[in-house]
């Protein structure tokens, strides 16, 4: 099958059939396709009989498929063969930048804390050696899921022809640009994006602050120290991604909500019903409609008074004989029963030293290992998870696997908060010992069905090296089932 053939209901691969035409242009043409045997949705790029860079484009896509971090797209097969080439990708659902720009003007720390995100994705990729340079609005996306999506790594560069002697300073510009869009729903490049050009000052862009009140000073400077690669605040330039990730590292990010009456302080996406007008303010609810009480006056408040003063003071002295009359009939009784507060056993947290993905039954004894210290970053925002398995018991292939935190030293463990997957069906159990082996982990807490946030205390004293939070049943997860771990906290008890 030649390249030329290609069209709505074309299959590739024997699996992924094409079902839409998104865009096409240069001789690539992106569709939207279906996974046949996975029964999902797939991004496909494929590749006109002139195209001039299949080899290059194919050689990105496989390299960017070995990058584990969850917020760059997924790449899940990269081929050419019989005349025919193509890139399959994962299909990301949600808006991007541009999208909420078009919408009205965000918050200034919404949309850096996207920005945050995708220049952390983009430090990782570096250090892999991969690079984008096609940062715009359309490349970073909030996805219905409520997590970051940086799109393109890579691929775009291939597909595009792009170059450049300088890819890190390249591509921390572009991350000064995107983060110039977030501050003020302006564009600060050459091509256009969808968005209003920045405005200029005697030829040279002007500041965010300059464009739009209200933007923060230190994100101010964080912009144009990336953008236009100039010191600010006696900070020097940011030359990298990596640099500008650590500029954007105290930026509160988008996360998953956790189980709590708190609302999650980044909503990108209201809630609040259809009927509600664009910009209103959603005010909160309040009783029904009652008159006032009148404040009373005159002889009857000063009456009223005094009753009330009274019958204070007759409590306090009934308390006083009572307490007084105890006192005396026990003489040995000289100390209050009750614990000061600095008396309490307030637990604290300790910090693991590491932790890895533990799966001692697999093949590999491995379990995304890379991508453990995610987990214990602090950041609710990035995860560590498992594979993903053809069904809940861990497609049957082994009892459990999980995620060990080691503790440096042995440790008493009074609670550990776990931060799950939203979707309900993850079974974890908390095991605790002084020896990284499954036999010599004592299961002390069990979780069913259990989703979001959960505590898993021990029912008596524990104290071990090791902490272990191991999934003996995975949660549904794109038509398969994985176990996703977004934050461990190990509590151990205060001192008395």
């Amino acid at each position: 099958m030649s390249m030329s053939t290609v069209e709505p209901g074309t299959r590739l691969a024997d699996r992924f059939r094409l079902e839409d035409r998104v865009n096409e242009s240069g001789g690539a043409t992106l569709w939207k396709a279906i996974d046949e045997i996975l029964a999902r949705p797939v991004a496909v790029h494929t590749f006109s009989p002139e195209f001039p860079r299949v080899d290059e484009v194919v050689t990105a896509a496989r390299s960017a498929s070995r990058l584990t971090d969850p917020r760059l797209t997924q790449v899940f097969d990269a081929a050419d063969e019989d005349g025919t080439a193509y890139v399959v990708s994962e299909w990301v659902s949600g808006e991007s930048l541009l999208d909420l720009l078009a919408a009205g003007p965000i918050e200034p720390e919404r949309g850096a804390a996207l920005v945050a995100e995708a220049a952390e994705a983009l430090a990782h990729a570096h250090a892999a050696g991969l690079i984008h340079l096609n940062l715009n609005p359309g490349r970073l996306v909030w996805t219905s899921g409520g997590t970051v999506k940086l799109l393109g790594l890579a691929v775009d560069a291939a597909i595009l022809g792009l170059s450049s002697d300088e890819p890190a300073r390249e591509d921390a510009e572009g991350l000064g640009r995107l983060l110039y869009a977030a501050l003020t729903g302006h564009w600060p490049g050459d091509v256009d994006c969808g968005l209003p050009p920045a405005p200029l000052d005697d030829g040279k862009v002007c500041t965010p602050r300059q464009v739009r009140a209200g933007v923060p000073g230190y994100l101010d400077a964080i912009a144009c120290r990336a953008l236009l690669q100039e010191a600010r605040r006696g900070q020097p330039p940011l030359a990298t991604p990596a640099d500008v990730a650590e500029a954007l590292s105290e930026v509160p990010r988008p996360a998953p909500a956790p189980a709590s009456a708190t609302p999650p302080a980044l909503n990108l996406r209201s809630e609040a019903p259809d009927t509600m007008a664009p910009g209103a303010i959603p005010m909160p609810q309040t009783m029904p409609n009652r008159p006032a009480p009148h404040p009373q006056t005159g002889a009857a408040s000063k009456v009223l008074l005094t009753i009330i003063v009274l019958l204070v003071m007759a409590a306090v002295g009934v308390s006083a004989w009572t307490v007084g009359k105890s006192l005396g009939n026990n003489p040995r009784t000289t100390e209050t029963t009750v614990a000061s507060p600095s008396a309490s056993h307030k637990p604290v947290t300790v910090k693991p030293t590491s932790a890895t993905g533990f799966d001692p039954l697999g093949d590999d004894k491995a379990e995304n290992p890379d991508m453990a210290a995610l987990a214990i970053d602090g950041k609710s925002s990035t995860d560590w998870h498992t594979d993903t398995y053809q069904s809940p018991e861990l497609g049957r292939l082994k009892d459990g696997v999980g995620l060990i935190l080691d503790m440096g030293k042995p440790v008493p463990i009074a609670n550990v908060v776990v931060s799950l997957a939203d979707t309900a069906g993850s079974d974890v159990e908390l095991k605790v010992g002084d020896v990284a082996d499954l036999a010599s982990l004592k299961t002390v807490a069990k979780a069913d069905n259990a989703s979001r946030t959960v505590t898993l205390t021990p029912s008596k004293a524990t104290t071990g090296q090791y902490v272990l939070i191991w999934f003996t049943r995975l949660p549904p997860y794109e038509a398969k089932y994985r176990g996703t771990i977004y934050d461990v906290t190990v509590h151990s008890p205060g001192s008395a």
